[in-house]
């Protein structure tokens, strides 16, 4: 389930929208936008992420999970989460009522005027783990834009990239958004959900793309929820037509770069 979102700058409005899209939606795995604690009216600040973060046992997750056990869901989610001295910008899976995966932004968005390493610390790991038939790898907005995180996970056997966002709007930003999420499906013959926030700052377009790099469905720039069903059979074939993950000369590469 895709749920193309605006989040405000009140935490306890954005939980209860992300509750009530879940209580509301028919898919085995829901999928969020980026930034789900909120976004102030001067962005994305230190200072309001300082005051709006939490550690993993907080009320703004806990309250998620805890609505992933109660209906015996999945879901995908974004947090400020405070570890120690340190805020990461992550994407958690909570499943029935466990958070099994997180996900720490390792690509920080410094562009565009931007800096979030002024405000969150960067992840080092990759996230990945089965989910029902597929192998889920997950990854947030700016992450996009570097193909060596999504090679690495597609080489770790990822079939389903999950990209929560906040893209935000700009000259030629749509066109970025559907080139890479495209690009990211196709060269690793995979799976790509990306769901966007949307409104006056961010640009919506929330998307599925398949392994053949074909644009399955784009929700616009709309408030609105979608299920839509993917079928890893389409990944396996996609790999037998095209084995470039096999083909790659990796051995030359690792000298060139």
């Amino acid at each position: 389930g895709l749920h193309q979102l605006i989040f405000s700058d009140n935490k306890r409005e954005n939980l209860k929208k992300i509750v009530t899209a879940i209580e509301g939606s028919d898919a085995d795995l829901d999928v969020f936008p980026e930034y789900a604690m909120g976004v102030s009216k001067q962005g994305v600040t230190r200072e309001f992420v300082e005051k709006t973060a939490e550690p993993l046992e907080g009320p703004f997750i806990s309250e998620i999970v805890e609505k992933t056990r109660e209906l015996g869901k999945n879901a995908v989610f974004t947090a400020y989460l405070r570890e120690g001295e340190s805020i990461f910008n992550a994407a958690l899976l909570a499943e029935k009522g466990n958070v099994n995966l997180i996900y720490r932004k390792i690509h920080l968005f410094d562009a565009y005027g931007y800096r979030e390493s002024d405000v969150f610390t960067s992840g080092t790991r990759l996230a990945i783990k089965t989910v029902g038939s597929f192998k889920v790898g997950l990854a947030v907005c700016f992450d996009l834009r570097f193909p060596e995180l999504f090679r690495a996970m597609a080489y770790r056997g990822v079939e389903l990239f999950i990209v929560p966002a906040s893209w935000y709007r700009g000259k030629y930003k749509h066109v970025q958004w559907l080139a890479l999420t495209a690009a990211r499906a196709h060269e690793n013959l995979a799976f790509l959900v990306a769901v966007n926030q949307t409104g006056e700052i961010f640009s919506g377009r929330s998307l599925v793309a398949t392994p053949m790099g074909h644009i399955l469905v784009d929700l616009g720039e709309d408030e609105k929820s979608l299920t839509i069903d993917i079928d890893v059979e389409e990944v396996k074939k996609a790999r037998r037509l095209v084995p470039t993950l096999n083909l790659a000369r990796t051995d030359l590469y690792r000298k060139w770069i």
